[in-house]
């Protein structure tokens, strides 16, 4: 089973990546990156885990790999 990953993980690649935080409302980040397409990315806040599914869609929204996302 792949490893889970914390929130806090998360947010530090995908700003190494070029993301920066735009807002925060209640427990949901909002992660944008702008380039030729701007790509926004919601990821919920302060979170030891982040559930296999809601990584995926993560990894979906940033239009990046989950071997980016290797320790």
């Amino acid at each position: 089973m792949p490893e889970l990953y914390s929130s806090r993980h998360i947010q530090k690649v995908l700003e190494h990546h070029g993301f920066s935080v735009i807002s925060q409302k209640g427990s949901h980040i909002k992660l944008r990156k702008v380039g030729e397409q701007t790509v926004t990315v919601i990821l919920p806040a302060n979170r030891k885990e982040i559930p296999h599914g809601t990584f995926r869609s993560i990894l979906r929204q940033s239009q990046l790999s989950g071997e980016t996302f290797l320790k």
